[in-house]
């Protein structure tokens, strides 16, 4: 257990010591004055010299309390390009979600004193998905966005950003041009995440850990390595690939698409790239217990390929390492108040859990992850594990499998 959490701790730092990060665009990072005349200038440089294109595709299901903060963000971007759209492809919120993301896109109408347009911000209503067809989470308001289709060139480009992400200005234009000057045909960005409710800062932190080094940078941007990985709340594609694999409708019934998505971009011998942009896209995933449950019951078992034996051993192995430094405490604790006297459990205990501590450190210097409640990771080695069980019963018998109440069965 503790030589466990040591090695954890060890491959997390080799993992991300070695992992590629997005670099911000030329121009950004200067003082204010210095930075608002280049900014102006950049702006009209890629707004009369820059013939690409790219399509902000922001997918929407009862996002009420997420599309006004992401909207904002987008439209405030540093242009990425000369020609650039936001869409929001709603798929029939029964909430506030279409005019909230109406009266954000009324709001950007471009000034007069304006260096250059502002982007274009529209809704589409996506309408029902077809009948006798089985289209699962953000797959139909994906495809019918894909529709208003910047060109299929090597200047076209499509970018799906879920409506609980956040970007910094600058996101945008450095995710274009790191995909222009890579050669990337689909581009993934690891955001830093962001934790609000108690149920977050139990299994998020956790969850970061095990995804980092289940799935690491290295072995995904290798073309030779069959590894294929992409973070869902943000793909840049490039147009030209994403028609070629069939883009969401060839994935219409996959309920983890992300990861659908990149096996077919490498599959079909395209570049798949994914970086670390911790400075620049933020995500705050689920905003209580129950969303939280929903989500990763939905996804776990299938996000590790169904593989039911990989699924129990990483609860397994989750709760001893997490939950298991906090139960030697608790019986080094009844066998010294037995004995009389220290129990040889305490050792093994305490460095567990100051492994743990050193865990949420390490985290809150890499990923910009708070420390917040790390003496809590005991429950939440518990929680994982009984998130393991029950995505294994949800997504084989269908039962409770839902997405935001949407049955997935």
């Amino acid at each position: 257990m503790v030589a466990g959490l040591a090695l954890m701790l060890v491959l997390l730092e080799v993992i991300l010591r070695r992992a590629p990060r997005l670099q911000r665009a030329n121009g950004e990072g200067r003082s204010s004055a210095e930075g608002t005349a280049i900014a102006t200038a950049i702006a009209t440089d890629f707004a009369t010299a820059n013939d690409d294109h790219l399509l902000v595709v922001v997918p929407t299901y009862n996002e009420s309390a997420n599309i006004e903060g992401c909207l904002r963000a987008l439209l405030a971007s540093d242009p990425p390009c000369g020609h650039w759209q936001v869409l929001v492809a709603d798929d029939g919120s029964s909430d506030d979600t279409i005019r909230k993301a109406e009266a954000v896109i009324a709001e950007r109408a471009t000034p007069a004193s304006a260096p250059v347009p502002l982007p274009a911000g529209q809704v589409l209503r996506c309408g029902p998905r077809p009948v006798g067809e089985r289209w699962c989470g953000k797959n139909w308001p994906c495809s019918e966005a894909s529709r208003q289709r910047p060109p299929a060139t090597p200047h076209g480009w499509i970018l799906f950003v879920d409506a609980d992400v956040s970007v910094d200005p600058g996101a945008l234009r450095a995710a274009l041009q790191d995909a222009k000057q890579q050669g990337s045909d689909l581009l993934s960005l690891a955001p830093r995440l962001a934790c609000g409710c108690l149920a977050e800062w139990l299994v998020q932190p956790i969850v970061a850990f095990l995804l980092t080094l289940g799935f690491p940078t290295d072995r995904t941007n290798d073309p030779h390595d069959p590894s294929a990985f992409a973070a869902g709340p943000f793909m840049l594609f490039r147009r030209s690939a994403y028609d070629a694999i069939g883009g969401h409708r060839a994935v219409a019934a996959e309920v983890v698409e992300d990861m659908a998505l990149a096996r077919a971009i490498k599959g079909q011998g395209f570049r798949l790239r994914y970086l670390l942009a911790l400075d620049l896209v933020s995500l705050r995933m689920y905003r209580d217990f129950a969303g939280l449950w929903e989500g990763w019951t939905k996804n776990w078992y299938l996000g590790l390929q169904g593989n039911g034996a990989l699924v129990l051993a990483s609860g397994v192995v989750t709760l001893l390492l997490f939950s298991g430094p906090w139960l030697l405490l608790a019986l080094a604790g009844i066998d010294s108040l037995q004995e009389g006297n220290l129990s040889p459990l305490l050792a093994p205990a305490a460095a567990g859990i100051a492994l743990h501590l050193a865990l949420r450190l390490w985290a809150q210097h890499r990923v910009l992850l708070p420390a917040r409640h790390w003496w809590l990771a005991g429950l939440g080695g518990g929680l994982i594990a009984a998130i393991t069980l029950a995505s294994i019963w949800k997504t084989t018998t269908g039962r409770g499998w839902t997405w935001r109440g949407r049955s997935l069965a």
